[in-house]
């Protein structure tokens, strides 16, 4: 599956997540879409996909918006405001917000937020560039001249085959070349800034989550059912409506303040491990996302051990 399949089926599960909360909600409360671009991007590209996919979508964004409203009861409290939906922006997740799903209730001043996921648990797709700095990006910390020192060659030498227009694929030996010393000095630095200030584990932790509690919304079509994971770091989800009380009492997680070990993953040249305090633990696999070589790579970053307070939650489709 190619990168604009992945972003086509993303916006249209975005968009099938939407309406089934619309058609169930509406039953309940009254409920507006916000009909702004934003929105109109995914109804595109729903428009874009087979039948098929529509249905096994439809049932898991049925799935997802059934499970929600047991979780969050001010989506239908009572009250003359509506309830209204909306999609984010793109550039919210370069901003610190991962939600693609914004629920609202403006007479509350309360807002619920869903990042949604159709076969794919990553967490972030941040980069590693020539010229970018991800300590002062991620971190809020700059990074230091020693970790420009590390990487200056690596970025030198993929500068050099980009003007020669090579292939990623062409380079003898990229692994060893780029990626693997790309990721020690990467983990070297992570480590660096933590000797420096101990709320570095905190810090990333928060910039990879994002600034706002959410509802993780995956749909694991093979599986026929979607998966919820709430993120509940600042106490803000599962608020009740008076006496009227949610099903399930998400629990409140902890941000780590440890880092315990960081490292490439045994027998592997494209991915690091970090292992926090708390039960945090991700991973790092670093690939180049263009066919021509570039002086920059991607990150696929994913939970490889989460807090035991991020509970799961498997909502089956209906046949």
């Amino acid at each position: 599956m190619n990168n604009a399949n992945n972003n086509t089926y993303g916006r249209a599960y975005e968009y099938a997540c939407l309406i089934q909360l619309k058609e169930i909600v509406t039953q309940m409360h009254p409920t507006e879409i916000i009909k702004d671009s934003h929105f109109l991007a995914t109804e595109r590209s729903w428009s874009e996909i087979d039948d098929g996919l529509r249905n096994k979508l439809a049932k898991s964004g049925r799935a997802a918006a059934e499970t929600i409203l047991t979780l969050e009861k001010l989506i239908i409290a009572d009250g003359d405001d509506p309830t209204i939906l909306s999609i984010q922006p793109d550039k919210a997740g370069g901003e610190g917000d991962v939600r693609d799903i914004l629920i609202r209730r403006k007479d509350k001043s309360w807002e619920v937020g869903l990042s949604i996921k159709h076969n794919n648990f990553a967490v972030k797709h941040s980069r590693l560039a020539k010229t970018l700095d991800f300590g002062d990006k991620w971190l809020g910390i700059r990074c230091s001249d020693v970790y420009w020192e590390e990487v200056k060659p690596i970025f030198n030498y993929l500068d050099v085959e980009h003007r020669k227009k090579t292939e990623w694929k062409n380079l003898p030996n990229k692994e060893f070349d780029v990626y693997v010393p790309l990721l020690k000095a990467f983990l070297a630095e992570l480590e660096r800034a933590y000797d420096t200030d101990q709320t570095i584990p905190q810090r990333l932790v928060e910039y990879l989550l994002g600034k706002y509690d959410f509802y993780k919304v995956i749909s694991l079509d093979s599986e026929r059912l979607t998966r919820i994971q709430p993120v509940n770091l600042h106490s803000t989800l599962n608020k009740p409506d008076g006496a009227n009380k949610p099903t399930l009492v998400i629990p409140v997680s902890t941000l780590p303040t440890r880092i315990i070990a960081a490292g490439m993953r045994p027998g592997s040249t494209n991915t690091a491990e970090l292992f926090l305090d708390k039960g945090w633990q991700f991973s790092f696999r670093i690939h180049n996302a263009s066919t021509i070589v570039e002086s920059s790579l991607k990150f696929d970053i994913k939970f490889e051990g989460l807090p035991i307070t991020i509970i799961s939650i498997n909502a089956p489709w209906e046949e």
